[in-house]
Parts: C-alpha cells; structure tokens; sequence
C-alpha cells in the first residue's frame, strides 16, 4: 500500500457543554466551516466491503481512507489516510485488481473503474485543537471535530495523526484521556456520518454492507444496526 498517515480516532455523540468544555481544557476553535462531501464505490460495493472509503470534499480535493491494523480493538478506529491522487489512484486500482490506467487523476479513473457516487451531504464543522501531555510527557495535538450534517446528525470526532505504528498507542492514550475529560462515556461508540445517511436514505446499500461485515466488525464502529442513532 502506498505510504500515508495513519488516523487513530475515536468518534462521539457532543452534547451542548462540550464546546465550553473544550475550551476549558485550553482547546482552541481552528474555524468553522460547511462543505459537501461525495462518496463513490463501484455498485456491488467493492470499496466499502474492503474497508476503503473513497470521497471527494468539496474545494479540497480527494481522500481514501484504508483500514489500518486488523487487531484493532476497542471503540476505535484506525486509518491510513491518503490524499496524494497518484497513490490514491495505485490503491484503487490495487483494491479492484485493475491495471493499465496510466497516471491520470482520481476523476480519470472513475469510470474505467466502475465507480459512481453512492452518497452526498453538506457538514456544518466547527474544527478544535488542544495539546495534551501523555504518561510520557510527550506532547500530542489532538484534534476535535463536531459535526452536524444536512440530514440532522451530529457526531463528534477526536482524532489524532501519527506517521508509525509504533505510535499508535502512545496517541490512543491521550484520545482516551481527552474523550473522559469531555464526559464521554467509555464505552459509547457512534457511527460514521456516512453509515447513518446509508441506512437512512439507502437502505439497500447499509443493508449490504452488514451483510458482509456480518462476521466481522461493522464498518466505521456500526457495532449494531441501530449503535447509537436512537
């Protein structure tokens, strides 16, 4: 797989303090900001049944997202983040045992692909920063996003961005320690913005996708059909 950073992250539900909780802690409000995301797959879902998650964000290019360590435990997840076209296009292509495409962009490849748009939504984000000292007195920026997408969820995200495995734990640490500092519950999980809006305006597709992921975690934290979205 092509290099990348590696996305620990642990996803929440906000309630109306967290904002003066964050700032509180010292966290910082980065901005505020409202874009449309795009998701594509292939339609028998190739993408998601490998745990890859192909979007384009509006004004800011294209992102894939590939499932990290398979001995991932807990509430987390864990990502390799890619954002460079060429090795987003050398993954795809890797992922759907596709060869020859030559070395155009992610749009160029779309259709030699098979991949189509399976879900859009605006985000209305406000972007957090906060430094936390860990057991290692080592420095770690972690940051908080809080989202309320045009269909009416809200989700919470911390996460932090790390270049090695090796250190995976050291951030998962601090992310634990921020998420009890905000009155998370330890246990709760939330699901990914884009699982909500698949079960909720394609059933077909969230339907499929459990049915694959049925002997293994669901995707993005769905731990149940219903996790988390009351």
């Amino acid at each position: 797989m092509a290099q990348g950073l590696i996305e620990v992250e642990i996803k929440f539900i906000p309630g109306p303090g967290t904002e003066e909780r964050l700032q509180e802690l010292g966290g910082t409000l980065e901005h505020r900001v409202i874009f449309r995301d795009t998701y594509y797959d292939t339609p028998e879902l190739s993408l998601m049944r490998a745990d890859h998650w192909l979007r384009q964000r509006e004004d800011n290019g294209w992102e894939l997202k590939c499932r990290g360590a398979a001995d991932v435990l807990g509430p987390h997840t864990q990502y390799m983040e890619l954002t460079a076209e060429p090795a987003i296009v050398a993954q795809l292509c890797e992922v759907l045992e596709t060869e020859g495409l030559g070395a155009g962009g992610v749009a160029a490849v779309l259709g030699p692909l098979g991949l189509q748009e399976v879900a859009s939504f605006v985000t209305n984000r406000s972007a957090w920063k906060l430094v936390l000292l860990g057991a290692d007195e080592e420095e770690q920026l972690l940051r908080v996003d809080l989202d309320t997408a045009d269909f009416g969820y809200a989700v919470g995200e911390i996460e932090a961005l790390v270049h090695e495995e090796a250190e995976v734990p050291t951030a998962l640490e601090k992310i634990h320690r921020l998420r009890n500092m905000l009155g998370v519950p330890t246990q709760e999980t939330a699901p990914a913005k884009l699982i909500v809006y698949l079960q909720r305006f394609r059933p077909q597709v969230y339907q499929r996708l459990l049915e694959v992921n049925s002997s293994r975690e669901r995707p993005q934290g769905t731990k149940h059909p219903d996790s988390s979205l009351g």
